[in-house]
Order: structure tokens, then C-alpha cells, then sequence
């Protein structure tokens, strides 16, 4: 039997106070290489933390989305939350929902469109299936002080009510050992998140709420108040630039398709994309424009970049974070490997 490997982020790691728990990212190839069961993975990593620590199972051939809408690849496909080496046998695991792609699904959510050109066959999850859990609105897991929230993109501590955001795109530059960001969100973050798309079986929402061009957290100002002063672990914005051109080269347009996210907006504008400001709701716009993004800036003239040039500016063009330091992800989540 081979040792199971895994990354691990220990708690205190990042900006401001750090990671509130341990974090452990583990790859499905990595647990069926040991010759294990993946319950077996969450509850052998519980015990070699031994402490609160939020596990993330990945399937990287995969495909899911962002919060607003843009396609990438690899995916998680179950959360764990454990603490003290145990793992809650009602509320500790949770798996994500196989998502079948259909003409019928791609009509009702367009920003799916690009997945036969770029991702053909790839199997597609994003959020569990709300049938299938047992916490009602939220899809977390819990057990002791670990919390494991919004599949697995947020992690609380429930003694110290401490959190953070830890994005898919900043996972996924973890499990390819790639660049992260450590960083405080900030306003233009805090009014980012609230810019999604409807999907079933959505990373936050489980059916479809909020459409693109419209604020789940429609609260006006308030909104970069929300989520403006914790930690969070993020992709580099020139990761983050490459992964949105991918779909608006596809044809996708923000405020119809994908969300009126200030990231979308920015690159977009750029590029020279289409966007539909008409479709950005009131609300939304009360949101960006307490930012300091009004319509009026992007109805001026694009200086349409290149892809290039945008991406080589994504930390210029993207707006938002606060005392941001890019490192690689190998110095801080470190390899594991531990006999199952």
C-alpha cells in the first residue's frame, strides 16, 4: 500500500490573523494511488492533523465554475470538516453533485456554452445536490471548531468565529503547485462575490437565484462591507485575467452571461468585449459604483488590449485586495505524505 499524499496549510498561515483552521487539499488520483477509499483519505488526514482542519478532495480532470461563471478546470468533489482527528458522522462530509450536461442545461445556463469547446466529455460539479444534506441554505460541513462553508471555498472557526476565502481558482494553484496571493479582500472582493450567475447546484445557491447582471447581496453600499476585512488565499490576478479571457474569446458576455463581477467588467472592458450594461440591474450597479465603478467608464472608449497585454496588466486592470503578497504555494502548503 502506498503512503497517501496530501497539501496542508496550517492555521495562523497568511495575511491578518491567517488560515482560522488547518487546510488540507488532497488530490482523488493521490487516495486511489495509496489503495484506499476516499472516507478512509478524509479520516487518515484527520488524524495526522489532528486538530480543526477543513479537507478538500479534488477530481483535477473535472470541471466547475466560478462564483461568476467562468468555466475552469479541475474540481472539488467532497468537502470534510474535522477536529480533534474525528470526523462528524451527520454533518462532517458532504459530496458534491455530478451535473450532467444537456442541451436543456446549457439553454438555462449559457455560461456553460464554452465546455464542448474547451472541456468536451469532462465530467462537471459545483455544489451538493440540497436533497442530499442535511444542513438547510448552507452548503457546509461542520465538526468541532473546523467549518468547511460555500463547498469548500470558505473556512470559519467556530470558536473564534475568525474566516477566510480561499476561491477555487486559489485551490487550484495549490494543487498545481503553482503561485497564490495572500492578501486581505477588501471592498472591491467583498462586492465581487455577490456577483454571480444562476446555476443549479451552485457553489453557494443550490438552485437558480440570481441571474447574470444582478447582486445576491443587493444591499447597496453596505455590500463592500460584507466580506472587506478577512484573509483570503487567492489565484494571482494575471491567472485570474487568463482564465476570463478564455470564455469571453468564446463569445460570453458580462451582464447577460457571466456576472457583472468588478474582474469580468475590468478585463472585458480591456479586451474590447461586449457588455451588456443595460442588463446590470440598478442594484448592481449601486454596488459597483460604490467601488468606484460606474457605467460611464465602460461605455468610454476599450484601448483594446491583447490577450497578452492583458494578462502581463491583470495586476493594473483588476481592481481589489489589500496588502496582497504573491508566493509560491509549495513554501506554505506543504507535501504530506502519511501511511494510511
Amino acid at each position: 500500500m502506498s503512503k497517501l499524499a496530501f497539501r496542508y496549510l496550517e492555521r495562523g498561515v497568511g495575511a491578518k490573523h491567517g488560515a482560522p483552521i488547518n487546510i488540507a487539499l488532497v488530490d482523488k488520483k493521490a487516495i486511489e494511488a495509496a489503495g484506499i477509499s476516499e472516507e478512509k483519505a478524509l479520516q487518515t488526514i484527520a488524524q495526522t492533523i489532528n486538530g480543526p482542519v477543513a479537507i478538500n478532495v479534488f477530481d483535477l480532470d473535472a470541471v466547475t465554475t466560478t462564483s461568476d461563471g467562468i468555466v475552469v478546470k479541475g474540481a472539488i468533489v467532497t468537502m470534510g470538516a474535522a477536529d480533534r482527528g474525528i470526523i462528524h458522522r451527520e454533518f462532517g462530509i458532504l459530496h458534491m453533485e455530478e451535473i450532467e450536461v444537456t442541451e436543456e442545461l446549457l439553454a438555462e445556463e449559457p455560461h456553460l456554452r464554452p465546455l464542448s469547446r474547451m472541456y468536451p466529455g469532462r465530467s462537471l460539479f459545483r455544489g451538493p445536490n440540497p436533497a442530499k444534506k442535511l444542513i438547510p441554505v448552507h452548503n457546509v460541513c461542520m465538526t468541532g471548531k473546523a467549518i468547511n462553508n460555500n463547498s469548500a471555498t470558505e473556512m470559519m472557526n467556530a470558536v473564534t468565529m475568525e474566516e477566510m476565502l480561499f476561491p477555487i481558482l486559489g485551490q487550484l494553484q495549490v494543487m498545481h503547485q503553482g503561485d497564490i496571493v495572500f492578501a486581505v479582500t477588501g471592498g472591491v472582493v467583498s462586492v465581487g462575490i455577490g456577483m454571480t450567475v444562476a446555476e443549479k447546484f451552485g457553489r453557494v445557491f443550490p438552485t437558480r437565484q440570481f441571474s447574470a447582471g444582478e447582486t445576491a447581496h443587493n444591499c447597496g453600499e453596505y455590500a463592500k462591507t460584507l466580506k472587506a476585512s478577512i484573509p483570503c488565499i487567492v489565484a494571482p490576478k494575471s491567472v485570474l485575467s487568463e482564465n476570463i479571457l478564455n470564455v469571453l474569446e468564446y463569445g460570453l458576455v458580462p451582464g447577460k452571461e457571466l456576472g457583472c463581477s468588478p474582474a469580468v467588467l475590468r478585463v472585458a472592458h480591456a479586451l474590447g468585449a461586449d457588455i451588456d450594461l443595460e442588463n446590470i440591474s440598478s442594484r448592481a450597479w449601486l454596488e459597483l459604483e460604490s467601488i468606484g465603478l460606474s457605467k460611464a467608464q465602460f461605455m468610454a472608449p476599450s484601448p483594446k488590449l491583447s490577450r497578452n497585454e492583458i494578462i502581463a496588466q491583470a495586476d493594473e486592470i483588476i481592481p481589489g485586495l489589500i496588502d496582497a503578497r504573491q508566493v509560491n504555494s509549495t513554501e506554505y502548503f506543504k507535501l504530506i505524505e502519511v501511511q494510511p
